[in-house]
C-alpha cells in the first residue's frame, strides 16, 4: 500500500500528482500484468537479451 503524507498547505491536486508519480515508479500495474500470465524464466531472459541487443543497435545507429 502506498502512503502519501499531505503536507500543511499542500493542495489535494499536488498530493494526487505525487501519489500517481510514486505509483508509476513502483510499477504496481506492470507487476500485476506480468503476474496475470506465467512466463517461463528462459523466455523472460530471452526477451531481456533481445531488448538489450535492440537498444545497443539503436544507439550504434545514432
Amino acid at each position: 500500500m502506498l502512503i502519501i503524507d499531505v503536507k500543511d498547505g499542500e493542495s489535494i491536486d499536488r498530493a494526487l500528482k505525487r501519489y500517481k508519480n510514486k505509483h508509476r515508479r513502483v510499477g504496481i500495474i506492470k507487476e500485476l500484468r506480468s503476474r496475470k500470465h506465467f512466463k517461463k524464466p528462459s523466455v523472460t531472459r530471452r526477451e531481456e537479451v533481445l531488448k538489450a541487443a535492440y537498444t545497443l543497435k539503436k544507439q550504434a545507429d545514432l
